[in-house]
């Protein structure tokens, strides 16, 4: 074989050897270790010198590396000298690790290459196994001059992994042309290991002699009997043998062992370092070359052997293996090449290795084979330990990978001591994650907890187990914290958290169940408060509502069977089913636009305002009814007109087939009703039934404040000269005054407004914004800001105005604040309608907004209500407010209030005709 080829090709192709040398065995001689960063490689020249031929390039080629970064046999085959040369390439050497260093990706984290590189050095010691297997010499070589005890750590290492893989490798080779002790050993006989140093300049040894100290051999003192490099070679072979004689590596039996060293012979070479000088070097070896000596005289000799003869005495290794020839009486310095040859004799004479010590020294087994039935033997061991073959080469190929993991306890030691130190560090993150924990707690303490947890980990833990024990760590925390221990995380419409832990709501028809796994149990945040009833006359306990109906709905039905239910009311339409099973309305529906801001609101309210005119209503502006003149009034439109317009207001019929699952608003699509009401509006009683010296007469209010706000609300204005007069104020233009004629009842013409109109001209409303905190206390307030207060008889004084003409606010703080430092918030309950028995209408619109914009504005499902008139009228709001986003929660502490607000324009007083329509 001329050239090196990869162990694969070489098992698989076919020698043509010589018949006559085809029955005689081969040496296999394997090679491998470290190299430094320089260009050539040792392992190349070392083939070079002892085939005495060009076979490895001198800095390596593509064919000889061809796996990127990996490792991989080198084989060629001397048959001149009957010896097979295995050389192992791994990350150990430096061409390869460039390879591999190029091959890993930039984002690559510590912990995944950590990985990459101890799955490479297990290749590596998979295929040195394989090495020990077939060898006969193995020659260990080190770029310096000192022994790596990490060498002794893989020893033991490999000899772990061939005794666990020993029976799958005795089932590979059971149908070899090979003897019953290789079989049995899976391998020719127990490999002698020798080693081979290079001078990394710690010691110089010239020719002279003189040794690295400077001190010539032939001075005063006493000439040694070996060189410098010869002493070295011995304190490397003890230092050796201590070595792996201590760790076991090394026993007196050695076909127990994984390797043998001769107990008589040398087994270690340091080879020494290149001259100084280079080019000096460099033109000696080529004068020793070129010029012929004379001593080659005599009998003449072919050219091409002359020159063969003459190579073959002067040429020296390519790395300056030291003359043999001794100075100042000196041993003989052996060259390489017959340190090695001594011990390819013993195998090819088959005379083997006796290197077991002892007292009882058992002889070790030895074979020769013949070089095809060493490729019988070595394809089957490479197609189960290297190449994974097929059939059952396949699945031994499976189980000796899996005998890989052998090599962690020994190989990677950092992550040993990673795993170690996570290891002591999770009970600490454990007891971090459950200090201070409730029994039941949602995913925010479960997060925090957590985070507590990871930081106690971090702090102890190290290494590339890091990670992987820390996803461990949220593993294990989640484990505890769904076994039994997560709370539901259900919030009421009150945002507070349902105290159970996580639970199925009961079916319709289906009973709570504290025993199933998990529990069915209705949401229960034990939180209580005190409400009122839909007219306000009696007060009862509330549990915290999770849902809308049972929020503004399914409490107000309780209690009107035990007070309002038999009061006269307005009902606000709701679903009617057409069909057995109505579904709800898609999500997917288009949503109009957002609500505009506040600003543009008021804006487009003054406009509507401003553009009023006395043909399209017969509407009072508040101003105007409060005793402004009515002079700019036209005629009032009739009836049938408003009627009309009121009509066109619909779009189109409410569905029948699908409801609205939540509640109403300004964001809802048209044509959707909900199958309840969230509002309600009952009458107490008529307009007597409020007396403004005491009050309404219900349960809760705080003293003073039970006092509705009095609201003017003029009905026709006629001056006091036309009191006495009998024609009848038609609206006609006889009933106007002439013009620049001032009447003769007025004191002046700057006289105030209202002035010298009639007492029945005005009626008399009253209007209460009624607020209700969570104890059940409540009181009705005057302004945004204000709340009621009287002292004594009399009624307020303030009118209604104010409250009319602003925003009133959905929530303000309560009077009557408890102990604690949480301020306690009271929300706008009822509003509080008297309607005087007058031909005046009211008409009410109510329109919250429970949060900042964009929050859509909610309203009754039906938006303008016309109260009839002699009547206390009662508007129950409602109790939550809930968008498809989610509930609009009350306010926090330090939130201000202003966004949560009832828009102005809730009530508008219209006047009717004179003739009954």
């Amino acid at each position: 074989m001329a050239v090196p080829m990869n162990i694969g090709a070489l098992l698989q192709s076919e020698v043509i050897e010589d018949p006559v040398d085809k029955d005689e065995g081969v040496c296999v001689l394997g090679i491998f270790g470290k190299s430094a960063m320089q260009p050539g490689s040792i392992k190349d020249s070392l083939i070079n010198t002892l085939a005495d031929k060009h076979v490895f390039s001198l800095f390596g080629s593509d064919e000889t590396d061809s796996s990127s970064g990996g490792t991989s046999i080198q084989a060629y085959y001397n048959q001149e000298n009957r010896v097979l040369y295995l050389v192992l390439t791994s990350v150990f050497d430096n061409r390869q690790l460039i390879r591999a260093c190029e091959s890993l990706t930039a984002g690559l984290g510590h912990a995944e290459a950590h990985e990459v590189w101890k799955a490479a050095e297990k290749d590596h010691c998979l295929q040195l196994l394989y090495l020990f297997s077939l060898c006969h010499v193995l020659l260990l070589v080190h770029p310096t001059c000192s022994f790596d005890v990490t060498y002794d750590r893989m020893f033991r290492a490999l000899d772990a992994l061939r005794q666990k893989a020993l029976p799958l490798l005795r089932a590979a080779i059971k149908d070899s042309p090979v003897s019953k002790e290789w079989k049995l050993n899976c391998r020719p006989c127990p490999p002698r290991l020798l080693f081979v140093f290079q001078m990394n300049g710690a010691l110089r040894v010239t020719s002279s002699g003189t040794g690295g100290n400077g001190i010539d051999g032939s001075g005063g003192d006493k000439p040694k009997k070996h060189s410098p490099r010869r002493r070295l070679q011995h304190a490397l072979e003890d230092q050796i043998y201590r070595i792996f004689r201590k760790s076991r590596v090394l026993t007196n039996q050695s076909s127990n062992c994984l390797f043998t060293v001769p107990a008589n012979q040398a087994f270690v070479y340091v080879v020494p370092g290149p001259d100084e000088d280079p080019i000096g070097s460099l033109l000696g070896h080529l004068r020793s070359n070129c010029v012929l000596r004379e001593t080659e005289g005599g009998v003449p000799v072919p050219r091409q052997r002359r020159y063969q003869q003459m190579r073959h005495s002067n040429r020296q290794p390519s790395f300056n293996v030291e003359s043999s020839l001794s100075s100042g009486g000196q041993l003989v310095d052996c060259t390489l090449k017959e340190f090695l040859w001594q011990h390819v004799e013993l195998v090819l004479t088959k005379k083997g290795f006796d290197d077991s010590v002892g007292r009882n020294p058992q002889p070790s087994h030895f074979e020769l084979p013949t070089y095809s039935k060493w490729v019988h033997v070595a394809y089957r061991l490479y197609q189960v330990m290297i190449e994974n073959g097929e059939d059952d080469a396949a699945e031994i190929s499976l189980k000796v990978q899996g005998q890989l993991k052998v090599l962690e306890g020994f190989l990677d030691a950092d992550a040993k001591f990673s795993e170690n130190r996570c290891q002591k560090a999770l009970p600490l993150a454990h007891s971090a994650y459950q200090s201070n924990l409730p029994h039941n707690y949602t995913t925010t303490v479960h997060k925090n907890q957590l985070a507590q947890a990871l930081r106690v980990y971090s702090q102890h833990a190290r290494g590339v187990a890091f990670q992987r024990y820390a996803l461990q760590l949220h593993e294990d925390c989640y484990k505890f914290w769904s076994n039994g221990h997560q709370l539901c995380e259900e919030r009421s419409l009150t945002d507070q958290h349902c105290v159970h832990k996580f639970h199925l709501l009961p079916k319709p028809g289906e009973k709570p169940e504290m025993d199933h796994n998990p529990p069915i149990l209705y949401h229960n945040s034990r939180g209580r408060s005190t409400s009122s009833c839909n007219c306000g006359r009696k007060q009862s306990p509330r549990e915290d509502p999770f849902d809308i109906q049972a929020a503004n709905y399914d409490f107000y039905q309780m209690l009107e069977e035990k007070c309002c239910g038999k009061l006269e009311r307005i009902n606000f339409p709701v679903f009617q089913a057409s069909t057995p099973d109505p579904a709800p309305a898609s999500d997917e529906v288009p949503t109009p636009a957002e609500v505009p801001p506040s600003g543009e609101a008021d804006r487009l309210k003054e406009k509507e305002t401003s553009t009023h005119t006395p043909g399209d209503s017969t509407s009072l502006s508040l101003a105007l009814s409060l005793g402004q003149s009515t002079d700019s009034l036209g005629t009032y439109g009739d009836g049938a007109e408003g009627q009309e317009k009121r009509s066109s207001l619909v779009d189109r019929q409410p569905s029948t087939v699908e409801y609205l699952p939540g509640m109403l608003h300004s964001g809802c699509p048209k044509g959707l009703l909900p199958k309840f009401s969230s509002w309600s509006l009952v009458k107490l009683g008529s307009a007597k039934a409020y007396n403004s010296l005491t009050g309404l007469e219900q349960p809760g209010f705080l003293p003073g404040s039970a006092f509705l706000l009095p609201w003017d609300v003029v009905i026709r204005s006629r001056s006091e000269e036309d009191v006495g007069s009998l024609e009848p104020l038609d609206g006609g233009p006889a009933s106007w005054p002439a013009p620049n004629k001032a009447s003769a009842g007025k004191r002046g013409s700057a006289g105030g407004i209202g002035r010298g109109r009639r007492r029945d001209d005005v009626a008399r409303a009253f209007v209460g914004f009624e607020y209700e905190d969570s104890r059940g206390r409540r009181f009705l307030s005057s302004g945004p800001d204000k709340v009621v207060k009287v002292l004594g008889q009399g009624g307020p004084k303030e009118p209604a105005t104010r409250c009319l003409n602003c925003d009133m606010p959905l929530y303000i703080p309560s009077p009557a604040q408890g102990r604690g430092i949480k301020p306690h918030y009271a929300q706008l309950a009822r509003l509080f309608v008297v309607v005087p028995d007058a031909p005046l209408e009211i008409v009410l619109n109510p329109q919250v907004q429970p949060g900042p914009p964009p929050c859509p504005i909610f309203h009754p499902e039906q938006p303008e209500v016309v109260l009839p008139p002699d009547g206390l009228w009662v508007l129950r709001f409602p109790y939550a407010y809930v968008t498809d986003r989610g509930p609009c929660y009350p306010p926090k502490e330090n939130q201000p209030l202003a966004n949560l607000r009832v828009l102005r324009g809730i009530l508008r007083a219209n006047t009717t005709s004179s003739t009954p329509q």
